[in-house]
C-alpha cells in the first residue's frame, strides 16, 4: 500500500533518519511514537509529500488515495463548510467542479463529456457526497446550521472538526494524522476512535493519547535510533512488554526457558484482556500473530516522578459554598458547592475550559469568584501546575536556582540535593544549568513536577496536566498520581488520566455542579447524568 525506501533525513550534522525501509499495510493502524525531537511530524510530512527527505523515495500503490490532516487552519476560510469537507475527496470534487461548469455553459457538444463525468461521478458514489459530508460534520459536532457557513466565520475548535471530517471524506485509501484529538471533547474522541477502529484502509496517526492509541492501532511503530520498527499490538502492548523485557534483560541469571515462559504468559493474558474490547471484535484481532521477537527493550528514558506529602492531611480538605464565576459578563459557572474528603482523586472538566481554569486560579487565591466562598481545611497543604506556566519561567535564571526558591531548609538549597530532584526529570549535567528563557513547553512542565515534589504538598492541583509532555513523561506521571496518597484535583483531555487516577467526577456548568463518586468511564456512560447534563447546559442563564 505505502513503502519506504532508503529514506534518510539528515539537518546539518544530526541525522534524524537513517536508511529507512518499512511498509505500511492496508487494513492498519499505526500509531507512530517516539521522544520529543524523534522526528515522527517530520516523518508524517514526508510521508505526505509535504516535505522532501534527504535521501530515499515514498511510494504509493498506484491507483490508491492518500488523506491528510490539514494543520493549517485557516487555509480554507473562503470557502463554506461543506464545501471544505468535499475538497478532500480530490478527484470526486474535480469531476463535480467540471460538472457544473459544463451545466452552467450547456451546449450539445458538452453533453458527451457530462455524461462519461456523470458515470465517473456515480461510480465514486457522488451522488450521495454531500449528504455523506453533512453526515459527517453532525458526529463530529458540526450543527447543520453552520454547513452553508464560511470556515472564517467558525472558531479555531469548529475548524479542527471540520479539517478533521475533510480528512476522513471519501474513505482514503491511506489517511495520516498529526494529533488528531486535539481540541476535541471526550465525546468526539470516542466517535472517532468508533470510526477508526471500523475502519478497512491504512491508518498512520501520532498521538499523545493513549487510550485513543489503544483503541485504534493494530501495530505502534517506533522511533529510535533513526530507525522506525513496527510492533504488532497497540500502546500498552507495547509499553507494558518493553517493560518486561528490559526487567528480564537485567536478571542475567534467570533461565532462557524462564523468559520465554514469561513472555508467553504476558503475551496470552494480553491477547485475553483485548478479546473483551471493542478493537477486538472491529479490528483484525492482530493480537493473536504476536510472537515472542517481537518484544525488546526500549531505549526510552521515564522521569522519576514520585509524589510524597510531607504530612497527612486530616478529614477536611476543601469546603466550596455558592461559587460562581464569569468572564466579560459570560457565566463560566455558578451554584458550585462540593466537600473534598481525605482520599478523593477529582477529575474536574466542564464543556467550557475557561470554566475549570478559573475554578482553579480562584481556589488558588489568584482570581476572585463573582460570589460564594472557599476554605482550605488547616493540615493541608497545596501545589499547582496551571494549564499558564509562563509567569514562572520569565527570568534568566538557571534551573538550579529556579528550583531552589522553592527551598525550605538549608540541606534544600544545597546544589547537589536541587540537582537531585532535576536529574529526576532528567534534566542531568549541564542542562541543570540551562536557564529559563531557553526551554521548551515540555521541559517546563517537568520543572514544574520538580517544584511540586520539592513541596511535598498533601493536595495537588493539575490544570491540563500532559500539554506539551510526551508519552514517556504522561506514562510515568499518570502511573505517580495512581500511588499518590494525598488528594488530586485535575483537569485533562488525557482520557487514559482520567479513568485510572479519578475515583470521583465534578463536572462544572452554568447552572450548577454535577458530582458523583463514579470512574470516568462509568460517569460518560450513564445514561441519567448525560440527560442531566444535557438540561445543565441548555439552560439560559
Amino acid at each position: 500500500m505505502l513503502s519506504v525506501s532508503n529514506l534518510s533525513v539528515q539537518f546539518g550534522k544530526r541525522v534524524l533518519f537513517d536508511e529507512v525501509n518499512t511498509t505500511f499495510t492496508q487494513g492498519n493502524c499505526y500509531g507512530i511514537i517516539g521522544a520529543n525531537g524523534a522526528g515522527k511530524s517530520t516523518f508524517l510530512k514526508i510521508l505526505s509529500g509535504k516535505s522532501e527527505p534527504t535521501s530515499g523515495h515514498v511510494h504509493l500503490e498506484p491507483g490508491k488515495r492518500m488523506s491528510v490532516l490539514e494543520q493549517n487552519h485557516n487555509l480554507y476560510d473562503d470557502y463554506p463548510v461543506l464545501e471544505t469537507v468535499m475538497r478532500g475527496n480530490k478527484p470526486l470534487f474535480d469531476i463535480k467542479t467540471e460538472i457544473d461548469a459544463l451545466y452552467a455553459d450547456y451546449s450539445d457538444e458538452n453533453a458527451e463529456r457530462i455524461g462519461e463525468l456523470q458515470v465517473k461521478f456515480e461510480e465514486m458514489d457522488g451522488w450521495n457526497a454531500e449528504s455523506n459530508a453533512a453526515s459527517m460534520l453532525s458526529n463530529l459536532g458540526i450543527k447543520e446550521d453552520l454547513h452553508y457557513s464560511y470556515m472564517k466565520d467558525l472558531d479555531g475548535k469548529q475548524k479542527v472538526r471540520v479539517l478533521l471530517a475533510q480528512a476522513l471524506f471519501g474513505s482514503p485509501d491511506v489517511l495520516i494524522m498529526d494529533e488528531p484529538t486535539n481540541d476535541l471533547d471526550y465525546e468526539t474522541i470516542g466517535w472517532l476512535e468508533n470510526f477508526l477502529a471500523n475502519y478497512d484502509n491504512t491508518v498512520i496517526v501520532v498521538s499523545h493519547d493513549r487510550h485513543f492509541l489503544d483503541a485504534v492501532c493494530t501495530h505502534i511503530s517506533d522511533i529510535d535510533f533513526g530507525k522506525i520498527t513496527h510492533f504488532s499490538g497497540n500502546y500498552t502492548f507495547w509499553y507494558e512488554s518493553s517493560q518486561l523485557a528490559a526487567r528480564q534483560r537485567a536478571q542475567q541469571n534467570k533461565k532462557a526457558e524462564e523468559k520465554k515462559k514469561e513472555l508467553q504468559e504476558f503475551i496470552q493474558r494480553f491477547s485475553a484482556n483485548v478479546a473483551k474490547s471493542k478493537q477486538a471484535t472491529s479490528r483484525k484481532k492482530m493480537i493473536d500473530k504476536l510472537n515472542i521477537d517481537e518484544i525488546k527493550p526500549s531505549s526510552r528514558r521515564y522521569p522519576a516522578i514520585i509524589f510524597e506529602r510531607e504530612r497527612e492531611a486530616g478529614d477536611q480538605i476543601l469546603n466550596i459554598e455558592g461559587l460562581e464565576a464569569s468572564l466579560e459578563g459570560e457565566t463560566l459557572f455558578k451554584d458550585i458547592d462540593i466537600n473534598l474528603a481525605k482520599g478523593d482523586k477529582v477529575v474536574v472538566f466542564s464543556k467550557d475550559s475557561r470554566a475549570t481554569t478559573a475554578f482553579y486560579e480562584i481556589i488558588n487565591g489568584k482570581e476572585q469568584p463573582v460570589s460564594g466562598k472557599y476554605s482550605w481545611g488547616v493540615t493541608t497543604s497545596q501545589s499547582y501546575l496551571p494549564a499558564d506556566n509562563s509567569d514562572y519561567f520569565d527570568n534568566d535564571l538557571t534551573l538550579v536556582d529556579w528550583l531552589r526558591q522553592w527551598a525550605k531548609t538549608e540541606e534544600e538549597r544545597e546544589e547537589v540535593y536541587i540537582r537531585g530532584f532535576l536529574g529526576k526529570m532528567l534534566f542531568s549535567g549541564e542542562e541543570a544549568l540551562k536557564t529559563c528563557r531557553v526551554l521548551s513547553g515540555g521541559e517546563k512542565v517537568r520543572c514544574m513536577l520538580s517544584r511540586m515534589m520539592m513541596l511535598r504538598a498533601n493536595v495537588v492541583m493539575l490544570d491540563e496536566p500532559t500539554n506539551h509532555l510526551d508519552l514517556e513523561s504522561i506514562t510515568a506521571f499518570n502511573n505517580s498520581l495512581k500511588n499518590f496518597k494525598g488528594t488530586v484535583l485535575f483537569t485533562t483531555h488525557d482520557h487514559e488520566f482520567a479513568q485510572t487516577v479519578a475515583n470521583r467526577v465534578i463536572e462544572l456548568t452554568p447552572n450548577g455542579v454535577i458530582d458523583r463518586y463514579l470512574s470516568f468511564d462509568e460517569y460518560m456512560s450513564d445514561k441519567k447524568i448525560r440527560e442531566q447534563r444535557d438540561k445543565m447546559y441548555a439552560v439560559k442563564v
